[in-house]
């Protein structure tokens, strides 16, 4: 670094001590030349290592602990060597508050004791320096550490901008799949279809949607997709496609499953969805639906009582494409309250012990809750079950009932 330059941080430094300003903003810069605070009482020493890197680099060189700590958060460097035995603060200790100023800063340790190595090494160590050397050291070999060190910061300051690119995208994906399900409450030809969806990662495997049948009937669904992530999206927005696209059969259950079952054909043989499909006439007071491999629902009478529907038939699954599934009937009358839930409800654990069907009936029937209410009873009552651990499985739930 020139006289000029190194005069201007002493001249910020001394200033420093008056009255501290916040840390200067440091913009992008190529790495191949960095910012290096040198940090040595030995007046000897710290010229020669200025020397050595100044050709390369910005160098900032000072004989004072308390100096350095001044000019840290203006000089931003991306690089501090610290004499580690100094008069007035050791270089361990200088280390633990440069990084409260320059959190980033990469750390190597000069030492010119020829005993305790062994000591200062392994506090180097606990203290996360990137290396440890001692003194004198070879030209070359501080100038290839130098270049080590600022190629390991560059691949991790790459490694970090794809890794929020990534959570970028897929908080953009996760918001598009969001997009896809109703969300809240909707009233639908005197019907009230009610929705909570706790996805276990960015990408759930969970789907649900509703719609007016048309003819005085409205149509839900509900469906398990095996595994998360983008793979298991991908497939959710089949399913939805092909939902949608049964409106031509008035979102008959069976045509659903039926559809759905050819629209993810092409699919891996070890991919697999459960899924509920309903249709409710509310005139009729029936409830037209088919279960394939799902959880059963539940519906709970207006008198308490709990019925819980059949299972008509298995999973829908690439790898069993000669299956086929029943559609049958059950009765719905006003006050009554289907419940429609993924085995991530039934099957979140409390150590080795799942929530399961009969903890899950006990919460439905307990209580006047109704609607969204009943929803977030169930909820609470399996992340309390879970002990407010994070889920393993996505849990979704849908409430139905007639005015």
């Amino acid at each position: 670094m020139d006289h000029g330059r190194r005069h201007e941080h002493r001249e910020r430094a001394r200033r420093g001590h008056q009255h501290p300003g916040p840390p200067a903003l440091c913009g992008a810069r190529d790495m191949s030349e960095a910012r290096i605070l040198i940090v040595d009482d030995d007046a000897a020493m710290l010229r020669s290592t200025e020397r050595v890197l100044g050709s390369r680099h910005e160098v900032l060189a000072v004989r004072l602990p308390g100096e350095a700590l001044v000019i840290a958060p203006d000089f931003a460097p991306d690089i501090a060597l610290l004499d580690i035995r100094m008069s007035h603060m050791d270089g361990f200790e200088l280390a633990t508050r440069l990084r409260k100023v320059v959190p980033d800063v990469d750390v190597i340790f000069m030492t010119g004791v020829v005993h305790e190595l062994d000591a200062q090494l392994i506090r180097s160590i606990r203290e996360k320096a990137f290396y440890f050397v001692q003194k004198p050291f070879d030209r070359d070999v501080l100038i290839t550490l130098v270049e080590r060190c600022l190629e390991v910061r560059r691949l991790n300051a790459e490694n970090r901008a794809h890794t929020q690119r990534l959570e970028a995208e897929l908080q953009e994906a996760r918001a598009f799949q969001l997009g896809l399900m109703p969300q809240g409450t909707q009233r639908l030809q005197r019907v009230t279809v009610s929705a909570r969806y706790e996805a276990c990662a960015a990408m759930g495997g969970d789907f649900y949607d509703w719609v007016d049948a048309g003819r005085g009937g409205v149509s839900v669904i509900q469906a398990d997709v095996s595994g998360h992530g983008v793979s298991a999206a991908m497939m959710v927005g089949i399913i939805k496609a092909a939902y949608r696209a049964t409106r031509v059969d008035r979102f008959e259950p069976l045509a659903v499953v039926r559809r759905i079952a050819n629209a993810i054909a092409p699919f891996d043989e070890g991919r697999f969805v459960t899924l509920f499909a309903g249709r409710i006439f509310r005139d009729d007071r029936m409830l037209e639906y088919v279960t394939a491999g799902h959880p059963r629902p539940l519906i709970r009478r207006v008198e308490g009582s709990l019925d819980e529907l059949q299972l008509t038939g298995p999973l829908v699954s690439p790898a069993l494409p000669e299956l086929d599934w029943e559609q049958t009937r059950a009765e719905i009358h006003p006050g009554d309250q289907l419940l429609i839930y993924t085995d991530g409800i039934i099957e979140a654990r409390n150590g080795g012990e799942q929530f399961g069907r009969e903890r899950l009936a006990q919460v439905v029937t307990s209580g006047a809750h109704e609607g969204e209410a009943l929803l977030d009873r169930v909820l609470g009552a399996v992340d309390e079950w879970r002990g407010g651990r994070p889920a393993d499985d996505d849990e979704t739930l849908l409430g139905v009932s007639l005015d």
